[in-house]
Parts: C-alpha cells; sequence; structure tokens
C-alpha cells in the first residue's frame, strides 16, 4: 500500500502467516503522546466498551501488546518530554507544535497554546506511573491477569496462535470468533460493542454449538469481579440475549 507521508509503497502480503505472528495492541505511545492531552484510551470510551475490547485484545489469536498501565488503567497521561536544553529545547518544543497540526484538532491556535513544554520536567513527571493503583484500580488489574490465565490455560484459544479463527458479524456492532470449530472443546467468542441484542436466533452458521449441546458462560466481561453487572445465560429456549459494551466466551454443554 502506498504510504502518502513516505511516498512510496509500503508492506508485503501477509496472507500465509499464521496469527500467532502479528502483535496487535489497542493503544501505543505513539497514539497516546500524540494528543494534547495523552489521554488513555479507557478514559476516552465507556468502561464496557473498554473491557470487552481487552477481552478481544487478550483472547485473539494475535500476540496481545499492552502499553504500559494499560493493565491497571493507569490514570497518569502519557506525554511526549524530551531532556533537552537551551535552542534545543525551544527547537523541539516548536517542532513538536508543528507536528502535531497535521491533526485537525490540534491544529487550531487554541489548542495549539495548550500542549504542553516538551522539555519540561514537570511533563515528565505527570506522565510517570503510579503502581499503587494496581491495588486502587483493582478491577481492571484482575481483568487482565484473568484473561492472561485464561488464555494460557484453555487449549483451545491457546492454539488460536497457530490454528484458524473463524469470524462472523452478527449485527453492526456485533461479531464472534469461533476456535477450534471441529474439535468438541470448541469456544465461541461474543463480542457486542452496542446496545443489547435480543434475536429469535443467530443466523450465522458459526454460532452453531456441537450437535446436542447449547452454548453456555465460560467468562463474561460483565462479571462483577471487573465492574460489570453479572451475567445471564446468551443461548436460551428464547433465542439469544446477548448484553450491550461486553464479550462473553462460550462453551459447549449439555442443555
Amino acid at each position: 500500500q502506498r504510504y502518502a507521508w513516505q511516498d512510496k509503497p509500503r508492506g508485503t502480503p501477509a496472507f500465509q502467516i499464521a496469527p500467532g505472528r502479528f502483535i496487535n495492541y489497542l493503544q501505543n505511545h505513539d497514539q497516546i503522546a500524540n494528543s494534547a492531552r495523552g489521554e488513555r484510551l479507557h478514559s476516552l470510551t465507556s468502561p464496557g466498551r473498554m473491557r470487552a475490547m481487552t477481552a478481544l485484545l487478550l483472547l485473539g489469536p494475535q500476540m496481545p501488546l499492552l502499553f504500559q498501565g494499560q493493565e491497571f488503567a493507569a490514570s497518569s497521561p502519557f506525554l511526549y518530554f524530551n531532556d533537552c536544553e537551551g535552542d534545543q529545547a525551544k527547537n523541539t518544543s516548536s517542532g513538536r507544535a508543528k507536528f502535531l497540526t497535521q491533526f485537525r484538532s490540534l491544529a487550531t491556535p487554541q489548542m495549539q497554546a495548550q500542549l504542553p513544554d516538551a522539555c519540561e520536567r514537570e511533563t515528565f513527571e505527570r506522565s510517570k506511573l503510579d503502581f499503587g493503583q494496581r491495588e486502587h484500580h483493582a478491577a481492571a488489574y484482575a481483568l487482565h491477569r484473568d484473561l492472561l490465565a485464561l488464555r494460557r490455560s484453555d487449549q483451545a484459544i491457546r492454539d488460536s496462535g497457530t490454528e484458524r479463527v473463524e469470524t462472523g458479524t452478527i449485527s453492526p456492532d456485533a461479531f464472534i470468533l469461533r476456535y477450534a470449530l471441529h474439535s468438541p472443546a470448541t469456544r465461541l467468542l461474543v463480542v457486542n460493542f452496542g446496545p443489547d441484542l435480543l434475536l429469535p436466533s443467530v443466523s450465522h452458521p458459526l454460532a452453531a454449538p456441537p450437535r446436542g449441546l447449547r452454548w453456555k458462560i465460560l467468562w463474561s466481561s460483565d462479571d462483577p469481579r471487573y465492574g460489570g453487572s453479572g451475567s445471564y445465560e446468551l443461548d436460551t429456549v428464547d433465542g439469544w440475549r446477548i448484553p450491550g459494551e461486553a464479550a462473553v466466551l462460550l462453551h459447549p454443554a449439555a442443555p
């Protein structure tokens, strides 16, 4: 694909590369620092959507990358900082402000005036992590710990880095991932970034459980342990009840 900034093509086909060879992330230093306030993703979206995105990241087949402090919802911003003095500091600060004008929301005089000085020590100090927040933000920390443990212990998810994972869309805001499609230990991850869904049935073939079984909850981002309101079974005799702004991992079991 052509990259306008470098004015040349970049990249190569990757269709035959196993999913586990890729790296996925929700946020990184570029995305956070290239803003006026250095805001992290959890402060820009709802708690439910953040939990659902985290589940998709940590249960997906690609290698997940967590940005420093993401695992406990760090409240500190991550600002662009640099250890320069004198004319170099002035040039760095002015160059930084000019660089950010490529983003329309940061190009206005009002926002340019609010940009933190990259070479002020206060900018660096504000970006430091407070590891005591692992306890104060226990719900976010537990979410990441439990998902990483599930990624390691569940065979269908553990093998997804080398085995194919099938995906399908069930609404404009909801989709499913099917692990180990032909195995009795198959799993179904339902991710819904929109409102609650009440469906008589889910017509996508990937949603069908093994013959004679029904889908039961194995894990849910709506668990009160993570700050949610609790979960109910999705696959019922009256249809599917899919919670909004949530991710639910299902396993096949006897009705």
